[in-house]
């Protein structure tokens, strides 16, 4: 009987035949979970670059990337310019602006006035960092994390931004920094994906995110990034059907799996053994994803260092603890996206309620990979696609502004995994318009974050139609001044 199932799938067209079994299995939501290979199909060059891996003894095993969707204002949080304010709705000089480009948005605005910022700064910790009064859980941690003031890019809006940080292109259909990272680390645990993405959305004005940030490109398709839902299933489609059992399941995918395995034989095509690795793994997470998602079994402790919202899914305190979760269960790179920080008007009232639903649990974080003797290797990243104007965007009031993007010029942070702590790094003149000092490109930042996991960006390449593809594209150089 087996015999005759075998041969039948052989007729069948294999993609129709694939996709009607896929309806049972629930791979529409696990498009692109990683296990080890169960065939060995691999290209010499990927067996080449896979034994290769890692270049040297990497810094950070992990990532957790706090990725604050929008663009928040470094000068309201980690970039004090107080000429801004003593210069309150004066015009910004054409010799610091120089010429640049500006956005539709403000281009055709007849005055740029200059607006400072509405919270107050203070310094703090022993490195005498200054951080605005709505990061004060931010503050406390502000020895144990390197604040780069002096960051740069190449988009002025929203979409390219965001898919440059992620991919090091302006345009899609480029590996995710994550599915580079599966691709050339793998995953330390085979019972959950190498790469996972987590969604939150604020109270302030949003910018969507779309898969493509999490897209494995050209890559082979198990490197994809899985989504977690908010949902009652945190992977959709994961549970078996009520009808059937557990051991019902496992005979069906060996099935499935030795089906798949004729198929390639005969069509050599990658996508069938990743399909079968989806299966296996989606078997796999059935008993590991309800695990890691229950938080019941938290101490009180930690649900108080996160906040109540951690017990709320789908909140951002609660998938930085499931982003710890993960990462100490080895998840490689875990992706969060917070929504809300495009701050084109009301900027005062909108980021103090985007700053109160991310400053506490991004400090906890922190505090808890470091309580946990984690952090050392897990490096945790905290920024947004570029930074705001130092002029105002349409009407301006003391109590009531907004700030056009500004690529030229903007902040993040970062801990941990071989980073210096307790560090600020680069510099912009007064008007918070230009950098002056030690200035970082995305492909710098993008070069640094693969050094630190062991890997010379220049050496991990992909090729594809022709060409060899890398992570920062033809350029970028580590910041070796970052790192500890």
């Amino acid at each position: 009987m087996e015999k005759e199932i075998l041969e039948q799938g052989l007729n069948n067209n294999r993609r129709k035949f694939l996709s009607k079994l896929s309806l049972g299995v629930g791979s529409l939501a696990l498009g692109s979970l990683l296990v080890p290979d169960l065939f060995s199909g691999k290209s010499e060059a990927e067996e080449a670059m896979m034994s290769a891996l890692p270049h040297f003894a990497p810094k950070a095993k992990r990532i957790i990337y706090l990725f604050q969707n929008g663009a928040p204002s470094q000068l309201e949080s980690f970039d004090y310019k107080p000429l801004l304010n003593k210069r309150m709705g004066e015009e910004l000089p054409e010799s610091i602006r120089g010429g640049q480009r500006l956005t539709g948005m403000t281009a055709g605005q007849s005055s740029f006035p200059l607006v400072g910022s509405y919270y107050k700064f203070n310094q703090y910790g022993e490195s005498r960092a200054w951080i605005s009064d709505a990061f004060p859980h931010t503050s406390k941690i502000v020895d144990d994390i390197c604040i780069v003031k002096s960051m740069h890019t190449d988009a002025i809006n929203h979409d390219p931004a965001l898919t440059f940080f992620q991919t090091g292109a302006q345009v899609g259909n480029r590996p995710s920094m994550g599915s580079w990272l599966s691709y050339g680390l793998g995953s330390e645990n085979s019972n959950l994906p190498a790469f996972s993405v987590l969604l939150s959305r604020g109270r302030g004005n949003g910018q969507g995110v779309y898969s493509k940030l999490w897209s494995n490109g050209f890559l082979d398709a198990t490197h994809q990034g899985v989504q977690f839902s908010n949902s009652e299933d945190p992977v959709l489609y994961l549970k078996d059907p009520e009808s059937m059992s557990r051991g019902e399941r496992r005979k069906m995918i060996d099935q499935i799996a030795a089906m798949n395995e004729l198929n390639l034989k005969q069509f050599n095509d990658p996508e069938i053994a990743a399909k079968v690795q989806q299966y296996e793994m989606a078997y796999r997470m059935q008993t590991a994803v309800p695990e890691m998602t229950d938080v019941s079994k938290e101490p009180e402790s930690i649900i108080k260092l996160y906040g109540p919202d951690c017990l709320v899914p789908g909140t951002y305190a609660a998938n930085c603890l499931l982003a710890r979760k993960l990462s100490e269960s080895g998840v490689r790179f875990v992706q969060l996206y917070h929504q809300g920080w495009d701050q084109h008007g009301n900027l005062p009232n909108e980021m103090k309620l985007q700053a109160e639903d991310v400053d506490q649990a991004s400090a906890a974080l922190i505090t808890d990979l470091k309580q946990r003797g984690l952090l050392d290797e897990t490096l945790v990243i905290w920024g947004g696609e570029f930074g705001r104007t130092n002029y105002c965007q349409g009407k301006m009031v003391v109590d009531n502004y907004g700030r056009d993007h500004h690529p030229r010029a903007f902040s993040i942070w970062m801990a941990g995994g071989g980073v210096k702590s307790g560090m600020v790094y680069g510099e912009t003149d007064e008007f918070g318009y230009n950098i002056t000092e030690n200035p970082v490109h995305v492909h710098d930042f993008q070069a640094t974050v693969l050094h630190l996991m062991g890997i010379d960006h220049e050496r991990m390449t992909y090729k594809h139609l022709g060409r060899r593809y890398r992570l920062t594209d033809v350029s970028g150089k580590v910041v070796k001044d970052l790192i500890a």
